[in-house]
């Protein structure tokens, strides 16, 4: 099946939604070894997204210029971290898909690993520093290793989710090399890392939005 602009403006929709319901639960992680201001961080960023990709007109706006509108607007809407980080992500899935009108499983996959892949070159971080890059690129490894054994779209995605669970709950055992929590030091062991929760929670919901496209469950979703 094809991934149009109009089931892009769906997807961001997802992740708007299931970062908004987790946003106080972010920023209470972030308290406890940074900021406390995670949950707000994103959740602005998100909604920023679904908005300017959901007020394209689909029918003439490529899936590229959708996911830049997406990092432009999240970028506008977050001066924190994670807005550089999630506005190279985003670029980079859509210069992974560039030139094309829509999307297959695997540009779908493809722009997946590249978001995880522009997401740890901006960051500069490695799988271990306690940062989201242990949540993103754990899924991305999963998606990319069973879509190439031969295995269907939504389990490579459910494998992604798994991955990205297991990868933030493994930042608890952590100390940080980067940002306020690296100042800790082993004060920070204990705590998952906020950043890594708000990847599961975009992971999920990706996850999520695959199995409905592919009509594994229907469940619907105000827009």
């Amino acid at each position: 099946m094809l991934i149009t602009t109009k089931d892009l403006q769906h997807l961001f929709a997802l992740i708007a939604e299931g970062i908004a319901a987790q946003r106080d639960h972010l920023c209470e992680l972030d308290g406890a070894i940074g900021d406390g201001d995670h949950g707000l961080a994103m959740d602005a960023g998100c909604e920023a997204a679904a908005k300017a990709v959901g007020g394209l007109d689909a029918a003439q706006t490529a899936p590229t210029p959708a996911f830049n509108a997406a990092a432009k607007a999240f970028l506008n809407a977050v001066g924190a971290s994670s807005g550089p980080l999630y506005a190279t992500a985003f670029m980079r899935a859509g210069a992974s898909v560039k030139d094309r009108s829509n999307l297959s499983d695997d540009n779908f996959v493809r722009a997946f690993a590249a978001m995880a892949q522009g997401i740890q070159e901006r960051g500069k971080a490695e799988p271990g520093e306690k940062t989201m890059v242990d949540a993103w690129k754990p899924a991305a490894d999963a998606a990319l290793k069973a879509w190439a054994s031969g295995t269907a779209l939504p389990e490579c995605f459910d494998m992604a989710e798994r991955a990205a669970r297991q990868g933030c709950e493994a930042t608890r055992d952590m100390t940080a090399a980067k940002g306020r929590a690296s100042r800790l030091g082993k004060r920070a062991i204990g705590h998952i890392d906020p950043g890594a929760a708000s990847a599961v929670i975009i992971i999920t919901a990706i996850a999520k939005f695959v199995q409905q496209h592919d009509g594994y469950l229907i469940i619907p979703v105000d827009m």
